[in-house]
């Protein structure tokens, strides 16, 4: 772990929430389907029920930003924090071949919720956190959503990268950054890894080491974009 993550003397060693799996159903919706696997049963059932409505409502169109993701969370009264390193759109991503056809038609609407997300109830700050911040939280409160750069995600479960490979066949990968959202849910301490969901992948555990999840979390396209979920307060 990097020299300056401090974690909670009271910590257990090692930590696993029990998460429903839900697979992704389109190449857009693997931030979606995070959220469906958190969602109270019920929620859960009504957002399946009404899913393509639900998502006209929001005005996400097979495009979802991060916080497009808030603004469902907060639809479904879950509470949540967002952290990122840019508050907005990050200029700097209109040269980037993941962003540059979503870019035009997505701009307006991610720039808005921006604006409007304290007015809403939203929370976001502009913070970078370390792997420690995530081992409390996932210790004291709930699971997190993070967004990745897929072709850098790991499993050692699976000792291979199931989703680029799906994904060079499905949409002619590989991109120097293709963004992806998993649900973090565990960790383990002794052997320094996490247990995540993958979406795009079937039911099962993954796990992934520190120092992997760093360089998936923190690649450059990603903003460290991170959703803490609270279940306990």
């Amino acid at each position: 772990m990097e020299g300056n993550d401090i974690l909670d003397c009271d910590l257990a060693p090692v930590k696993m929430r029990k998460m429903r799996y839900v697979k992704q159903r389109y190449s857009w919706d693997c931030g979606v389907t995070c959220i469906m696997m958190i969602l109270p049963l019920n929620h859960y059932s009504n957002f399946l029920k009404n899913f393509h409505q639900i998502c006209k409502e929001e005005s996400f169109n097979k495009s979802t930003w991060t916080i497009d993701l808030c603004y469902l969370l907060r639809r479904y009264d879950v509470k949540h924090v967002y952290c990122t390193l840019t508050i907005g759109i990050n200029p700097h991503y209109k040269d980037q071949a993941f962003y540059t056809k979503i870019l035009n038609k997505d701009e307006e609407r991610v720039t808005r919720r921006f604006s409007e997300a304290e007015n809403c109830g939203i929370t976001v700050i502009k913070k970078s956190l370390q792997i420690s911040d995530l081992i409390n939280h996932l210790h004291s409160y709930g699971p997190i959503i993070l967004l990745t750069n897929a072709n850098l995600l790991r499993c050692d479960t699976c000792r291979v990268n199931r989703f680029t490979s799906g994904l060079q066949t499905c949409l002619h990968l590989p991109l120097p950054y293709h963004g992806h959202y998993i649900l973090v849910f565990g960790y383990n301490l002794p052997n320094e890894k996490v247990y995540y969901r993958n979406p795009s992948y079937r039911d099962r555990v993954c796990t992934m080491s520190f120092n992997s999840l760093v360089s998936a979390w923190k690649s450059v396209g990603t903003d460290q974009d991170t959703i803490l979920i609270y279940y306990y307060s």
